[in-house]
């Protein structure tokens, strides 16, 4: 895998991108970012352990799978961490003087212009870079790349996305807190997201959908779901790929692996992902302290430390790299806010595989090429 230094970065350092190459402004000219070997713009300032778990996350990546990364950051905390690693010269830094704090929210897409996630979206706009990864605040990511990042044609509003643990292969849930007030017309369109992520990240061919509500019978649910189901169970218009929906689902059939996508809007999909990580971390703490209750029990997780380290790793949110904000011209994956090394890690290989995988193109066949006129303009 080649290294990415002055000579071979992904295109020169554009006009306010103060990039390492030191190229002068009127030099730059955009190139569309090459999704064979995609290129990974790292928000490096974002999240609890930043920048040192970041940095070091970025260098896992680029080692263990070739990953391109672009690091963004103050280039007086990353430099220092980049050359502890040994790949100073070989990963690209664009610097970034400014930051968005953790407690941050939406308005600091006005606030921090020059913010090192919004500068990491501005690669990704100018073609330098298919995706970025971030560890920062949820909501201020999210306000900040829908201002950098133009919607897919046709797209309302963008998606997030996670995978759930379920068996035998995750199921997307989705949206989990971008929008928490949608109209039943998004939730529609959410489905067809959904349905892209699935088939492109978990390689599951024709995946069912299900909708979240409140009973399994039709007509179970507030006015906005039940509308949405009207539009799933419709046949698709203007050329939209068509829906293989499978009808409601209950809280209780979220990890019992019924459909591969499960439709929700922002306020209830955060809820129940909320939930089902605190349940996560009350279980794995109680299962902790009986198997340390006697020397017995100690003994049993011995002989089964293997299948224990599986189960751990299974319900692990760093296992899957993050959550995907889909809907967008580009790849954008929010890496969970405590993320260790191996989260960024993760999350980088997320990103790179979605961008690989064309998934804003594969969205934008699943919509047609007229569903901008079916569904209601954006707000």
């Amino acid at each position: 895998m080649t290294a990415i230094g002055a000579g071979d970065s992904p295109g020169l350092a554009p006009a306010g991108l103060n990039g390492e190459s030191g190229a002068p402004a009127e030099t730059y000219r955009p190139r569309r970012a090459d999704t064979a070997r995609p290129v990974v713009a790292v928000d490096a300032m974002g999240g609890d352990n930043a920048p040192a778990a970041i940095v070091a996350g970025a260098v896992a990546a680029y080692r263990q799978w070739g990953i391109r990364v672009v690091l963004v950051g103050r280039p007086g905390q990353v430099r220092p961490l980049l050359a502890q690693r040994g790949v100073l010269g070989e990963i690209r830094l664009v610097a970034a003087e400014d930051t968005v704090a953790m407690e941050e929210g939406a308005l600091a897409s006005w606030r921090r212009p020059r913010s090192s996630i919004a500068l990491a979206c501005q690669l990704v706009h100018l073609g330098q870079a298919s995706a970025v990864v971030s560890a920062g605040s949820t909501g201020a990511v999210v306000s900040i790349v829908r201002l950098r990042l133009r919607n897919l044609p046709g797209v309302i509003r963008p998606a997030i996305a996670v995978a759930l643990p379920t068996s035998p292969n995750p199921t997307v849930l989705l949206d989990v807190g971008a929008t928490a007030d949608p109209k039943p017309e998004m939730l529609a369109q959410f489905a067809q997201l959904g349905s892209a992520y699935a088939e492109i990240a978990l390689g599951i061919t024709d995946p069912a959908v299900g909708l979240l509500s409140i009973g399994a019978e039709p007509g179970k649910g507030n006015k906005l779901t039940r509308r949405a189901y009207e539009l799933l169970s419709a046949e698709p218009q203007h050329g939209a790929a068509s829906i293989r929906f499978a009808g409601n689902v209950e809280g209780s059939d979220l990890l019992a692996g019924k459909v591969d996508v499960i439709v929700a809007e922002g306020f209830s999909g955060n809820v129940a992902l909320k939930t089902l990580e605190g349940t996560a971390a009350f279980t794995a703490g109680q299962f902790r302290s009986a198997l340390g209750a006697s020397r017995m029990t100690r003994l049993g997780a011995l002989l089964q430390r293997k299948e224990l380290r599986e189960l751990a790793s299974r319900f692990d949110s760093e296992t899957y790299g993050g959550a995907a904000l889909l809907g967008l011209e580009g790849t954008v994956v929010i890496a969970h806010g405590a993320s260790t090394e191996r989260g960024i890690s993760t999350a980088c290989k997320l990103a790179a595989d979605l961008a690989r995988g064309r998934t804003a193109e594969r969205i934008r066949e699943r919509l047609g090429p007229h569903r901008q006129g079916h569904f209601l303009r954006r707000t």
